[in-house]
């Protein structure tokens, strides 16, 4: 008797601490830490949403998006974001580099198509096309392009819009992220940030 007495009061203890810890641990933690990123972080904690000055969400800072026709033929007014391999392209739910090797025929056929494309679209040579610019990243979500690629469209969507050279160059300076912590990476520009201040750039004028 003092036996079952003895299982039924620790199962009971257990089954209290069981309680306790779920809604300290699974609740009231999620909770805290919920309240501290929407608190200190609210950008961060939500996904980084980029809005448009009427306040319309139109993408994030951290994934990227294509800036393509319906036929999937670049919008020469834009600046254009890096490959993606992530599903269509920059599936969120896919997110994965093309995991070929540099002499995988898949890759080298696919980096020559993105070679030409570019070429043709912004009259540059083989030699004169960046590595971001014919190549997808690890997520296949890279939302940035280097400077000197972005650099690079300069003159055509200056032509597009109508706009001077200079004006776009100083619009690319001012959008030219640093390297994280002073070290860590490369520069970068934002893609869709700066589209955005180009149509914004258009609208001012």
């Amino acid at each position: 008797m003092s036996t079952t007495r003895a299982t039924l009061r620790t199962t009971g203890v257990a089954v209290r601490a069981m309680l306790v810890f779920t809604l300290v641990l699974g609740v009231g933690y999620m909770l805290l830490v919920t309240a501290i990123g929407q608190l200190a972080f609210p950008f961060q904690a939500n996904g980084s949403p980029v809005r448009t000055d009427d306040g319309t969400m139109v993408g994030s800072a951290l994934i990227g998006q294509s800036f393509t026709d319906a036929d999937g033929a670049p919008l020469p007014q834009y600046f254009q974001s890096r490959p993606s391999a992530a599903g269509d392209g920059y599936d969120g739910g896919a997110s994965s580099g093309s995991n070929l090797g540099p002499n995988n025929d898949d890759l080298v056929a696919a980096v020559a198509e993105r070679q030409a494309r570019i070429s043709e679209l912004d009259g540059l040579t083989l030699q004169e096309i960046p590595a971001d610019a014919v190549t997808a990243s690890g997520s296949g979500l890279d939302p940035d392009i280097s400077p000197e690629y972005a650099l690079l469209q300069v003159p055509r969507i200056a032509s597009e819009r109508g706009l001077d050279e200079q004006e776009l160059r100083t619009l690319i300076e001012e959008h030219v992220q640093s390297r994280d912590l002073g070290y860590l990476g490369q520069q970068r520009v934002n893609v869709l940030q700066l589209n955005l201040a180009l149509d914004a750039l258009g609208e001012t004028r």
